[in-house]
């Protein structure tokens, strides 16, 4: 199992938006640069933030693009599914139709329980909680020479 690059490029935008949360509009061409990232690729990537109204845009010379609320009442599972539509691992989970063998389908409660654990964590991270995460990383990486 893994994360699309969709997904991982879209928490690192929205990381960018909050560690310049309150400080204005950020343009897409500085989060391409400080992150790496294409600005085409990313300007595919905020229209689906935007719609599920994680992202506000302004227009205009002093335009660009911020958080649509507070770092801490923004989780990675809304960014998740504002991208990928639900961060459920197998179709069959939330339509039994989908498949004859749901209600036998023993398997099918192992991605269930699965599904759900990824979900809680995802849940549980806001993006203050990755600010601080970054925060405290950059700390253990300071070296000190007298």
């Amino acid at each position: 199992m893994k994360l699309t690059t969709r997904i991982r490029y879209a928490v690192r935008l929205m990381l960018f938006l909050a560690e310049n949360w309150g400080k204005g509009p950020v343009f897409l061409k500085d989060i391409a640069r400080d992150e790496e990232i294409s600005e085409k690729y990313l300007s595919l990537i905020i229209i689906p933030l935007r719609a599920k109204d994680l992202v506000n845009s302004t227009r205009g010379a002093h335009g660009g693009y911020t958080l649509a609320r507070s770092p801490g009442r923004i989780t990675v599972e809304e960014i998740v599914e504002a991208i990928d539509g639900s961060s459920g691992l197998v179709d069959c989970i939330g339509n039994d139709a989908i498949c004859p063998r749901a209600n036998r389908c023993v398997t099918r409660d192992v991605w269930a329980i699965l599904g759900d654990k990824i979900s809680e964590t995802l849940e549980s991270i806001t993006l203050e909680k990755l600010i601080q995460m970054k925060r405290e990383k950059t700390q253990k990486n300071i070296t000190y020479a007298i």
